[in-house]
């Protein structure tokens, strides 16, 4: 019985891999991307010109991708999602099971004045894939937008090299140039190639040569590079695509390792080209002989939310209280979460399926009550899982001619032998399935359903204070992008208490939320409700004679805040009054203060949804308000295996380890806790403290092309308009947030207890520097024992004057640093070391690399680190016989210097011509005076 579950674990991960090829996302047939979607927010003015502009840009880009991968790649279907805010046209169809959230593309404007910067948000390293391409509809209709970014097709390309390859920007705006040797910089870029002069404009608008800083050995802050409009060099895309000569992605040939980008940092110096060529994509691709015909592209509009719950009412439902359980949960769906305006109907199923209401439409709070009057009280027979499903569809079909584009909740706790015999059904069905496996024994092919259908995976386990069934219908809200509606959930708290102890605790209510805030309340074992109080900012008290009590067994209690919600720490505790211990959660969610307040939000992912032992989960965590990154919260993740057993982790923005960039926004960590096989779920709690935690730029963006020199007169663009600081460090105050990660599927976990097969996590922030003592100092973040936890044994330290010598297929045969008085310290702890050569070459110019990696008490090694550089520079000022590169600022310093020089002598001379003059003239005087 355990190899046929373990079996069907296994069957389950290999349908899961493959549909993350095949699936509903994007796919590749021969050569052609299909199924990429593109959604427009619903709060952008209906504007027949973005939809124009669209069509243009995906053709554009199609041939533009064509060339760029040598005839490889090229888009052949594109479907753009419009919002159901605009006017209804015949050629718009309906959505199936695209959404907004799930798109590729998504069309938004930005948080902020002066935000139309395209960019890609990634999250994982190089070669991952990104998470969506975010435009704005400004940028797709204001044409003035060429002379910065260059033509949206070749924008949309550079772009998705970032979405579907995972490959880093070749610019670095944070470092736009570095030193090559004594007095000689060159701008970040590749490839190197690319010619160009050094400008600095003032405020005024003046234009003049930059100056070199010999200090630095860098040009001055505020210098700009401006690129020659015509150029010889074909590279590269992810560099400057605007340049009418760049056609294709630098390669291994034309790739300037040299260049201090996040493509060499994150890709250990590996040219565009070679990820990409690394990539699933191209190993299942070849050269297409001719030129490919135009996207197919369609126009799909969103529809009001059409959701039925299909409820599991089978015997095994009724052990472990969960069809008590089920009632509490499917309530707060009905009651807090749905928004208003959808439809919801309910059925039940065990051996059969009956449909308990049809939809109904939310309309108003006496329509919400109502609905909760159908859900399940009690449980019994068997277990049918598609016959509830089918029942679902025919819910739908009461209303409408079609299912698509509708939503099934589906809740089961059983096992099913025949659930495959209506995968066909869904399929065709156009519906998306979210499913809620609860308890150990629920079907595998759950997972399935979801899957082929773009729905929601949660599991939930009989452990009664994790509180995870609520948590899984608190996060089923509507994909449309509508934020205002949505409705967000604050805290979910749950634990075992003993007789008459207290769950105390407080959740901080920002002026972002506020609006429909409730505050539930749930206890496991007794008929009366807990002791309650809940204290607003200002003193007001509400108990448990405030709410409202469910006279069944379901064992409720729920307040509505009247109005908006006061800002600031609410504070909660529940009390015990029962004879013995039970479990009291408190659960509390709200909507966005008004329509123009973009309240801050968490979403949680993972960087798969099914694994292998020994591979690690990582859990990422993005913290926004709109599309601004909110940092120096406190984010922590709970994973709970099927079994109950659960381990809390805190997640970081710090640049190290999994984290790629600091202070993005995005929380990250490994998870490697693995106890069993089966399903996991994942709880996110975030925790912002007022005058900590604040609002930051996007990092990484599209580059905004200053100008170019033509025919060689230049030509500057306008100056980028940036939003103030003000606007961006607006006050938030202290917010709580806590969503559902969904699940993810484990299976290889050997019995008992695991061996110790993890590695140390990659250093990824290990950075050189050069002092004045010709000593190299080191310093990174340590890795732990296992990936980013605990502490590590010992490092191993490598130099070369090549950087390629540094990757992991070469480490070993680079010089070896003496590395024997140097102790790991714990994980997330900054970490140093100077290294003095006592013979080493000594060339102006020389460029020194270093990598470190980390291996633990079972000699489990971790990958080599990102590859720092550092250069030589044996003089600060330049020499008479100076040659090579030479600005026109330094040609200007030497003639400033011999002005100077010339200036000084003249005046020497006309004072020793003067002093000598007037010791003549005394002399005279002197004579005639004395008669001598």
């Amino acid at each position: 019985m355990a190899k046929m579950k373990l079996n069907q674990w296994h069957f389950l991960m290999v349908f899961v891999l493959l549909h993350r090829v095949t699936g509903i996302n994007v796919t590749l047939n021969n050569g052609g991307f299909e199924n990429v979607i593109i959604a427009i927010n619903p709060g952008i003015p209906e504007d027949d010109k973005i939809i124009d502009s669209i069509k243009d840009m995906v053709k554009d880009a199609s041939s533009y991708l064509f060339s760029a991968t040598e005839q490889r790649f090229y888009f052949k279907s594109v479907k753009i999602i419009i919002p159901l805010t605009w006017t209804p046209k015949p050629e718009y169809k309906r959505v199936t099971t695209e959404s907004y959230d799930k798109a590729d593309i998504i069309v938004a404007d930005p948080f902020l004045k002066y935000g139309d910067d395209p960019y890609t948000l990634q999250y994982g390293g190089c070669g991952e894939p990104g998470r969506y391409i975010h435009l704005t509809s400004n940028f797709l209709t204001n044409d003035s937008m060429h002379d910065v970014y260059g033509p949206r097709g070749r924008v949309l390309v550079h772009e998705w090299a970032h979405l579907r390859w995972g490959v880093f920007d070749e610019y670095n705006n944070d470092a736009p140039f570095y030193t090559t040797g004594v007095n000689q910089a060159e701008a970040t870029r590749c490839s190197a190639g690319i010619t160009g002069q050094y400008i600095f404009r003032s405020n005024t608008g003046a234009a003049r040569k930059c100056k070199f800083e010999y200090r630095t050995q860098l040009y001055e802050p505020g210098c700009q590079f401006i690129p020659d409009k015509k150029q010889t060099a074909s590279a590269s895309i992810m560099y400057m695509q605007s340049l009418s000569s760049a056609m294709q992605f630098c390669n291994k040939s034309n790739h300037n390792i040299k260049a201090t980008n996040m493509q060499n940092k994150q890709c250990n110096f590996r040219s565009t080209w070679e990820v990409i060529m690394n990539s699933s994509d191209y190993a299942s691709s070849f050269p297409i002989n001719s030129p490919p015909s135009a996207p197919a592209i369609s126009l799909l509009q969103t529809h009001d939310r059409v959701v039925c719950l299909v409820l599991d009412v089978s015997g095994s439902m009724t052990t472990y209280d969960r069809i008590a359980r089920l009632k509490q949960a499917a309530e707060l769906f009905l009651l807090q979460i749905i928004e208003t305006g959808s439809w919801v109907g309910i059925v039940t199923f065990n051996s059969y399926a009956t449909r308990q209401i049809g939809l109904r439409q939310i309309t108003s709070d006496s329509v919400r009550e109502s609905l909760k009057n159908y859900l399940p009280t009690s449980a019994g027979g068997g277990t049918i899982i598609c016959s509830g499903v089918r029942q679902g569809f025919q819910v739908f079909l009461e209303k409408y001619t079609s299912t698509k584009g509708c939503e099934i909740v589906l809740l089961t706790d059983g096992e099913d032998n025949s659930v495959s015999s209506c995968f066909a059904e869904v399929q065709s069905s156009g519906s998306i399935i979210h499913t809620i496996a609860l308890g150990p024994n629920a079907a595998k092919e759950l997972e399935m359903l979801a899957d082929m259908t773009g729905g929601l995976k949660f599991s939930a386990t009989d452990s009664l204070d994790s509180n995870g069934l609520i948590d899984a219908f608190s996060r089923i809200s509507s994909e449309s992008g509508d934020i205002s509606q949505q409705s967000i959930q604050l805290e979910s708290k749950g634990e075992i208490i003993k007789r008459f102890e207290w769950l105390d605790g407080t959740v901080s209510i920002d002026k972002t939320v506020g609006n429909d805030t409730f505050f539930l309340v749930t206890w496991s074992t007794a008929n009366y409700p807990p002791g309650i109080l809940i204290k607003s900012p200002k003193g007001k008290r509400y108990t448990q004679d405030n709410f409202v009590i469910d006279n069944t067994n379901v064992r409720t209690a729920r307040l509505k805040i009247p109005g908006t919600a006061e800002t600031g720490d609410w504070i909660y505790s529940v009390q015990n009054t029962h004879s013995t211990e039970q479990v009291l959660s408190v659960t509390v969610t709200s909507r966005a203060a008004s329509e123009n307040v973009i309240p801050v939000t968490v979403k949680s992912y993972l960087n798969r949804e099914s694994n292998t032992f020994p591979s690690p989960i990582v859990i990422y965590a993005e913290v926004s308000q709109g599309f601004l990154p909110i940092v120096g919260a406190n984010v922590t993740a709970t994973v709970e295996s099927q079994s109950g057993k659960s381990v809390e982790l805190d997640l970081f923005d710090d640049g190290s380890g999994v984290d790629i960039l600091k202070s993005d926004g995005i929380y990250s960590r490994y998870f490697t806790v693995f106890t069993e096989n089966g399903r996991y779920s994942i709880k996110v709690r975030v925790q912002g403290k007022d005058k900590i935690v604040r609002r930051v730029r996007r990092q990484s963006h599209a580059l905004y092309v200053p100008g170019y020199v033509e025919n060689g007169v230049i030509n500057l663009n306008a100056p980028k308009p940036e939003p103030s600081e003000d606007d961006i460090q607006t006050d938030l105050g202290s917010f709580s947030r806590t969503t559902s990660g969904g699940s993810f599927v484990m299976s290889g976990v050997p019995p008992g207890v695991p061996p110790d097969v993890f590695p140390p996590s990659k250093i990824t922030d290990l950075e050189v520097e050069l002092n004045e003592d010709d000593e190299f100092l080191l310093s990174w973040t340590a890795p732990g024992n296992d990936y980013d936890s605990g502490t590590a044994e010992r490092y191993e330290i490598k130099m070369s004057n090549n950087p390629l010598e540094l990757r992991d297929a070469t480490f070993n045969s680079a010089t070896s640093l003496n590395t024997s008085g140097m102790t790991p310290e714990v994980a997330g702890t900054k970490q140093s070391f100077i290294y003095k050569p006592e013979e080493f070459p000594k060339e102006n110019g020389t460029s020194i690399y270093f990598a470190i990696r980390a291996i633990d008490n079972s000699n489990n090694v971790g990958e080599a680190s990102n590859i720092a550089r550092a250069v030589l520079l044996l003089a600060a000022f330049p020499s008479a016989n100076t040659e090579g590169h030479t600005t026109l600022s330094f040609m200007l310093n030497q003639v400033t210097m011999i002005v100077i020089i010339v200036c000084a002598a003249a005046i020497v001379i006309c004072a020793i011509i003067s002093i000598t003059i007037c010791c003549l003239h005394k002399k005279k005087t002197r004579h005639h005076e004395t008669g001598m």
